[in-house]
């Protein structure tokens, strides 16, 4: 698939987000696009000769990379991160709950949503299952995308300091979802009904309560992508998107691996978070079925650089007092590179100005983002990996507004500005 226009790319990421309600769902949909241009897939217990295109699956992880034939051991690598998961909702063990004739949910708030924007949205509910069949335990995925659940907000009539004092919820009493009326239960026997499968079939979920609202291209001049997961969506359909066009387009000198990490949003460590073992296992697996041993696994490294791609805050024209002046970031001004003296981000001037270059050659525009000095900045994937690996790092990312909501805005633009810088930082 060549790259298409602006607007093209845009609508490209609306149909990824509203097909990727859950990190396990992101991770699927990216495959299928990478099998689509011609990607084989190599299963956790095997490895095969890496060199070509391929993929792996891991839970909602997804691991990808295109190795040219005359690779060499030691050859440096483009590595591009990024992470599937948003901050929400999501389902607890025993979830089934119910209080003065209502039927609720019980939930555990992942990763720092903002709390507020999850009131009063139908909610769909999706995830993976773990489903017994004869003597196996088999994974399963569903998405439940009817307004299935919902969280009320308290009336103003009874609450009415609400709008001079400001929405403050407890996330373990006033989050939880109602989901009809009449005696606890039977949310599992549903999930199971739509897994085609019996309630005693159906032994764990892990599930997510999504947002049904659509995305779209809003604003009059269709200038803005409104929606949820834009954070980190927006940057895993980007990698994707890249990683296909040089595949499909004659490839590039170097190889280009590309990770689309789950939990990043609460910390990255896990067995497929980018804070574990999961990646440097898989680069050094490359290495050794290039014939390299650790000393060429090493070099490689050294040779090396890693794009750690996620979402920057679009400076909100109604709190300028909350950014640094001088580094105000716009939606479809092309990727913001993320600066920290503290180490959030990883980015030092020898890699920005590497990538800088790349994207000059390419006509892409790059904006700067620091967050102010009294307002703490969040962080990525990118100083854990730069830290695990020893490489030549550079955080950067596309600017939208309201992260972390459940709606959020970025620029219709950016998706085509950052796989363009993306093939330039690779050489395609």
């Amino acid at each position: 698939m060549a790259l298409g226009s602006p607007e093209e790319e845009a609508l490209g990421l609306i149909s990824f987000l509203a097909s990727a309600p859950t990190p396990y769902h992101a991770a699927r949909l990216g495959s299928a696009q990478l099998a689509e241009a011609g990607f084989t897939e190599i299963g956790e217990g095997g490895w095969e000769d890496p060199r070509g295109a391929h993929y792996l699956i891991s839970g909602g992880s997804l691991f990808a990379w295109l190795v040219p034939p005359d690779t060499e051991p030691s050859d440096g690598l483009t590595l591009v991160a990024a992470h599937t998961d948003s901050p929400g909702l999501r389902l607890r063990p025993h979830p089934d709950l119910g209080h003065a004739g209502y039927r609720q949910l019980a939930v555990e708030v992942y990763g720092r949503p903002l709390l507020n924007s999850w009131l009063d949205r139908d909610l769909g509910l999706a995830g993976r299952a773990a489903v017994r069949t004869g003597g196996a335990v088999e994974e399963r995925l569903f998405n439940w995308a009817d307004p299935v659940a919902r969280v009320p907000q308290l009336a103003v009539h009874l609450d009415p300091g609400v709008n001079e004092r400001g929405v403050v919820l407890n996330p373990q009493t006033q989050l939880t979802p109602i989901w009809g009326l009449g005696e606890a239960g039977q949310i599992h026997s549903r999930v199971a009904a739509r897994l085609g499968v019996s309630g005693e079939q159906l032994l764990a979920l892990d599930a997510v309560l999504w947002p049904l609202e659509p995305p779209v291209l809003a604003g009059p001049d269709r200038e803005f992508v409104s929606s949820a997961r834009l954070d980190n969506l927006l940057s895993c359909y980007c990698a994707i998107r890249a990683l296909v066009e040089m595949a499909t387009g004659g490839g590039a000198a170097r190889p280009l691996v590309v990770a689309l990490f789950d939990h990043e949003e609460v910390g990255s460590l896990s067995s497929t978070g980018a804070d574990g073992a999961a990646f440097p296992q898989l680069l050094e697996r490359l290495t050794l079925g290039l014939g390299g041993g650790r000393a060429d696994h090493l070099q490689s490294l050294s040779l090396s650089r890693l794009l750690s791609l996620d979402v920057a805050h679009a400076a909100n024209p109604n709190y300028l007092e909350r950014y640094e002046p001088s580094h105000l970031c716009l939606p479809n001004g092309g990727p913001a590179i993320k600066v920290s003296s503290q180490q959030r981000y990883a980015t030092a001037s020898t890699g920005a100005g590497w990538f800088i270059a790349a994207c000059q050659d390419r006509d892409v525009p790059v904006q700067w983002y620091s967050s102010r000095g009294d307002v703490p900045c969040g962080s990525t994937v990118g100083p854990s990996l730069a830290a695990h690996l020893a490489v030549e790092t550079i955080d950067l990312g596309l600017p939208v507004l309201a992260m972390h909501s459940a709606r959020e805005l970025g620029g219709a633009l950016d998706p085509h500005h950052l796989i363009r810088a993306l093939l330039a930082a690779a050489g395609a």
